[in-house]
């Protein structure tokens, strides 16, 4: 966790130079005149609580000779200040999300992120029960979390309790975009488990039943090269389910994954 502070002329080197050999400093020049820097202000204040960097907040009216040596034309104007260099951040009122967004391009994560992060490492050593002490942990600090809720879900279904996963899952409402869609994947891992155990006697019940049982073990390219084989081959199989199978898959991994765009493109070339 960082901290706020306001700086001036004669603490400038101190606290901005000499602390950003240690940490992440963050130097925002601003007005008490300025609306976009008082929309701006709670935001930095807000996020200086859970990520680990210093908020240097500049009043350029109180230090006109600062502002005048770092060419500050326009307020609000953040510089970012790594061992003792100041760089460019950004100028205007941006979005708590699109701030989030730059802290995470300078590789600063948020107690959350930290605490989301060893929640996944728990749960892919199959570590339950640190697993369930970190979850428990994340409910009792942030209840409406969609994150804490998907992950939470995925770890019920590895312990087998999928009633309680649906229900867990059924709480992500369809307006929560990109959550909604992790979560219909995941009820769709809840399916395949079903399919595992119902593998049926064809050749492509079995290969599904085995593309199914890839995609819960993780096994991401061998499940869509499985799936995209099935398409090929009966795209009408369980009602188009081996495509259906494969947005599955691509939600889990998101839009930006290499498998995702690899097969995504191979499934257009199927199809079409």
């Amino acid at each position: 966790m960082g901290y706020a502070i306001d700086v001036n002329q004669s603490n400038f080197e101190q606290e901005v130079i000499q602390v950003s050999y240690k940490s992440l400093v963050l130097v925002d020049f601003y007005a008490t005149w300025c609306g976009p820097c008082q929309i701006l202000k709670p935001i930095l204040e807000k996020l200086v609580t859970e990520y680990n960097f210093i908020l240097a907040k500049i009043d350029i009216d109180q230090n006109p000779e600062l502002a005048s040596q770092y060419g500050v034309e326009g307020v609000p104007d953040v510089r970012i200040v790594r061992q003792g260099e100041i760089h460019p951040g950004f100028v205007g009122a941006l979005t708590e999300a699109q701030i989030r967004q730059t802290l995470s391009q300078l590789n600063l994560k948020s107690n959350f992120e930290q605490s989301l992060e060893a929640l996944k490492n728990a749960i892919a050593q199959k570590d339950f029960p640190t697993g369930k002490q970190l979850l428990d942990q994340l409910f009792s600090q942030y209840p409406d979390r969609p994150e804490v809720v998907l992950e939470a879900a995925n770890f019920l279904i590895l312990l087998n309790q999928t009633e309680n996963a649906e229900k867990l899952l059924n709480t992500i409402r369809e307006d929560q975009r990109d959550f909604f869609a992790k979560a219909q994947a995941l009820k769709q891992l809840i399916q395949f488990k079903k399919d595992v155990t119902f593998s049926g006697e064809s050749q492509l019940e079995q290969n599904y039943a085995k593309a199914c049982q890839l995609t819960l073990t993780e096994d991401y390219p061998e499940a869509l090269s499985l799936f995209l084989e099935i398409v090929s081959t009966n795209r009408k199989f369980k009602e188009d389910g081996a495509r259906k199978a494969m947005l599955t898959i691509f939600n889990l991994l998101g839009d930006d994954h290499p498998l995702t765009k690899e097969y995504r493109k191979k499934l257009m070339l199927q199809l079409y």
